[in-house]
């Protein structure tokens, strides 16, 4: 009739506002749980890195061009009995450095048999190492070095930088020979952290000798960081993104018909 007026009911298509107060909850539950997921894969990846690594600072060049003067680098804990020749180890040894931490690459373990020189090239058990990361000529100055049988228990360590790194060569004298027992090393060396140089090489010139060391973990904790900060920043933008997408969306909006 005339006098009656009808109320229209607004579509659910295209524009409705049923969808959009839905759309907006899901999204900032997502971004809170991607941001609750990256601090736990952040945090955990340092609390990870701080169980197992430690951090050295190499005051020589004795181990240059691998690690120089005054880098930092990061050293996976590990038992004696783990240390596999090609290592870049931290130990202590009261004979060396009065119990101040020493970085030298062990080239030798119990029961080698090591010398130097046969064509420029160290010799462990009769066999010629190939050591790339070695700085061109640096066994110039120990062509001299005797033939050491390592006792067990111990290493034979050399700096790579071996014009007059104090080394084994430097303690031959020494009760021990120039060896240091296993249980003096406290850490691997796994890579230079400052600068970021990275990882280190591994020594495949030992490889015919034996089984090597494998890597630390320090590239899966990295990821792990990387992921989660990525998360966190992600899942902190979103409120500000939607914002500003809802307000151009205002912006556009065409107005609306007056009534007739």
């Amino acid at each position: 009739m005339g006098g009656e007026s009808t109320t229209r009911t607004a579509p659910h298509g295209g524009g409705g506002t049923s969808s959009g107060p839905v759309g907006s909850r899901t999204g900032h539950v997502l971004s809170g749980v991607a941001v609750a997921l990256g601090l736990a894969l952040f945090l955990g990846g340092f609390g990870w890195a701080a169980l197992i690594y430690r951090p050295y600072t190499v005051p020589t060049s004795s181990m240059a061009p691998t690690i120089a003067a005054g880098d930092r680098v990061l050293a996976e804990v590990v038992d004696g009995d783990e240390v596999r020749r090609g290592d870049v180890v931290v130990f202590t040894d009261k004979t060396w450095a009065d119990n101040a931490p020493v970085v030298k690459r062990v080239v030798a373990v119990g029961g080698d048999t090591v010398a130097c020189c046969t064509d420029g090239k160290l010799t462990v058990n009769g066999k010629r190492i190939e050591e790339p990361y070695l700085p061109e000529g640096s066994l110039a100055e120990i062509t001299d070095f005797p033939t050491v049988q390592v006792p067990d228990g111990r290493l034979f360590l050399l700096g790579d930088e071996r014009q007059g790194s104090l080394d084994s060569t430097a303690h031959l004298t020494d009760a021990a020979g120039g060896t240091v027992a296993r249980g003096s090393v406290k850490a691997r060396v796994d890579a230079v952290v400052w600068p970021m140089n990275g990882m280190l090489e591994r020594p495949t010139g030992f490889q015919s000798l034996g089984t090597l060391s494998e890597p630390g973990p320090l590239r899966t904790i990295g990821w792990l960081i990387v992921a989660g900060a990525v998360l966190v920043l992600g899942g902190g933008a979103y409120g500000p993104i939607a914002k500003l997408a809802a307000r151009g969306r205002a912006g556009t909006r065409p107005e609306s018909a007056g009534a007739r």
